[in-house]
């Protein structure tokens, strides 16, 4: 009931009993500002038609109750447009899950363990095409002679994803299952299968294992999370010796240059003007910095803040691929429609820097926050890491949006 006592998120991802290290959760659902499944269902029409405007605000206010965590995900990720019918969503996803089936299947004609229900964490082949040592692995390939350079390219992933999945959130009991973590592995790698350009990198496990937590339909998992990558997937991209991340990195020096100087100047002193010291708060979007359940509730935060209303349009264009990213309807007539308030701020600049995410606002936020502390405590590059280590479990997430939101309007001004 409205004004009613907060009531612990935690309990909705259950930690294994043995894991007592991990860090403290400080989001709670507050009745009245939380966006709960009643109010959720409240905001549609009869039809079908979703109240964007005070979804988003709520969102903003309180964050989305577990329960629908999902299926509001799902919008805010341009999955949806709010102003479509339930019967029209409902062809739309038929439509994706029987896609994702087609996808999936060409990965298990090439390789039947894809949708077995088990995962690989050995190489399966040599780069050169040819049989690795492990023969066992080389039984599970279908033959198919010679395998093309696509075909070799995402062989040479496979067991990395594995690798990956058997280090992602271990401290949930989501994944003491088998076919959970079999899940996570089919739907990077069908993402690779897909995504040529960017393949698999590091960290993409972290993205998308609240997908497959929140949603239980495993397709529209990879949606979800295909959805995420357009926002992302510039940051995996690799070219010659550099990371797409650097490019945000360059981004995160150049805000922190006009809001904090001493800061900036302190660590290029350091050796740190690259910022590479924040390259995994960028990379996988806090999820190490934050309580499993705190670093959702900060994305869901982060993306109503963002919130597009032509990115659906866009991505649904004719021609449109995985390629079409956020930042490519820059420069085009925006919509009248209700959007974020990050997004909505930007919409009122014609500059460039109107272009950057949130999350570069929000990094700069908490070096902000920590700047006495770094100025005076780090005294080389094995100090900032270490203060911004010791951030985790004691960031929070409402708090740094409420910063980032502030310096995206200073560094606007300047």
């Amino acid at each position: 009931m409205w004004g009613g006592p907060a009531e612990p998120a935690d309990s909705y991802y259950a930690v294994r009993p043995e894991c007592t290290d991990v860090p403290r959760t400080r989001f709670k659902i507050k009745p009245g500002k939380t966006l709960s499944a009643r109010k959720w269902q409240a905001a549609f029409s009869l039809d079908g038609h979703l109240d964007i405007g005070k979804t988003l605000h709520r969102i903003q206010r309180g964050g989305i109750h577990p329960s629908i965590r999902g299926e509001v995900w799902e919008f805010l990720l341009a999955c949806y447009d709010p102003e479509s019918t339930f019967d029209e969503r409902d062809q739309i996803r038929q439509h994706r899950r029987v896609q994702y089936a087609r996808w999936k299947n060409e990965c298990r004609e090439i390789f039947p363990v894809i949708g077995s229900g088990r995962y690989i964490t050995a190489p399966v082949i040599t780069e050169d095409g040819m049989n690795g040592n492990n023969t066992e692995m080389m039984k599970e390939l279908t033959p198919r002679v010679p395998l093309d350079k696509k075909a070799i390219q995402w062989l040479l992933t496979l067991h990395q994803i594995g690798l990956d999945v058997m280090r992602t959130d271990r401290t949930l009991v989501f994944y003491e299952k088998q076919e959970n973590l079999s899940k996570l592995w089919d739907i990077l790698s069908v993402y690779a299968w897909i995504d040529t350009d960017v393949g698999y990198g590091q960290g993409m496990s972290d993205l998308c294992s609240p997908m497959i937590i929140l949603l239980e339909d495993e397709a529209d998992a990879f949606w979800c999370f295909e959805r995420l990558m357009r926002r992302l997937r510039g940051n995996f991209r690799c070219t010659g010796n550099s990371v797409g991340v650097e490019k945000q990195l360059s981004y995160l020096a150049a805000v922190t240059q006009v809001i904090d100087p001493k800061l900036h100047h302190h660590f290029e002193t350091l050796g740190g003007g690259d910022y590479l010291f924040a390259f995994r708060m960028l990379m996988v979007l806090f999820r190490r910095e934050f309580s499993f359940c705190d670093s959702l509730y900060l994305w869901e935060m982060m993306w109503a803040l963002e919130y597009d209303p032509d990115l659906f349009s866009l991505y649904e264009e004719p021609g449109s691929n995985i390629t079409k990213a956020v930042g490519s309807n820059k420069g085009k007539p925006k919509s009248r429609r209700p959007c974020g308030k990050y997004e909505r701020e930007n919409m009122k600049t014609k500059s460039s820097d109107a272009s950057l995410p949130i999350s570069v606002f929000l990094v700069a936020s908490v070096l902000k926050d920590k700047s006495s502390k770094l100025l005076h405590e780090a005294r080389g590059l094995d100090d900032v890491v270490k203060i911004l280590n010791d951030m985790t479990g004691n960031l929070d997430a409402k708090k740094a949006c409420i910063g980032a939101m502030k310096l995206h309007k200073k560094y606007l001004k300047k």
